[in-house]
């Protein structure tokens, strides 16, 4: 897999474009196919910095966008994301066309709603881990609905990063859920759901990516698929 390679997929059911392929090949300890927010596209610059900085540490990253995004980058028409089943359709088909073409570890994962949506095909899928950047335990001043039930009987290793802070799932919060044994929870002092840290907890952006990068390597290389 190259990059920029469309790896054989249907542009009007998962995303139109080429995907993103960073790192992928021989020389990767493990792959990572890592799916954009409800209002980010692959290319953010959160998307795109967080896959510079596995590269560095020997992950390779397969972004994809799903078909609304696509659209959008299509047309410039702001949509909302498409219904979940559509989503996870996008899903399935990505990550067997990748499984088909990569060798040794592959997880799956995605920034808040991208991580959500691969948590719940997880198991189904059989990858080897999850990682979930800025999970979104509940809607944005909805913590008495989170989004957790599927967590607790989660059986994929699995590391979700999150802020201290985070709107969508602040620590306080997240502490009184139940959440399976196979789940790491990695929690960044100060950070929002972005994983940005007020500037007077003494951090950057810059440093708590960094510090995700180096979690995530060695997570998925304790892993080994």
């Amino acid at each position: 897999m190259d990059k920029g390679d469309k790896a054989g997929i249907d542009g009007d059911q998962c995303g139109a474009g080429d995907w993103l392929l960073d790192g992928v090949g021989e020389m990767s300890q493990a792959t990572l196919i890592l799916a954009h927010g409800a209002g980010a596209p692959m290319d953010s610059t959160f998307m795109q910095r967080i896959s510079e900085l596995l590269v560095e540490r020997g992950v390779g990253v397969v972004r994809f966008e799903f078909p609304y995004m696509a659209a959008r980058r299509r047309d410039g028409g702001k949509r909302p994301p498409n219904p979940q089943a559509q989503l996870l359709d996008c899903w399935r088909e990505v990550y067997h066309t990748v499984r088909g073409q990569v060798s040794g570890t592959l997880a799956i994962g995605g920034k808040s709603m991208g991580g959500r949506m691969a948590s719940l095909l997880a198991d189904e899928l059989g990858a080897d881990a999850l990682v979930c950047l800025g999970y979104p335990f509940y809607a944005a001043g909805k913590p008495e609905k989170p989004r957790v039930a599927h967590l607790a009987g989660l059986r994929t290793p699995t590391l979700i990063v999150q802020g201290e802070r985070d709107a969508l799932g602040n620590r306080d919060t997240v502490s009184g859920y139940e959440l399976a044994a196979s789940i790491e929870l990695l929690w960044l002092a100060a950070a929002d759901h972005d994983l940005k840290p007020l500037k007077a907890s003494g951090f950057n952006h810059e440093q708590h990516l960094a510090s995700v990068a180096d979690a995530i390597a060695t997570f998925l290389r304790r892993v080994k698929g």
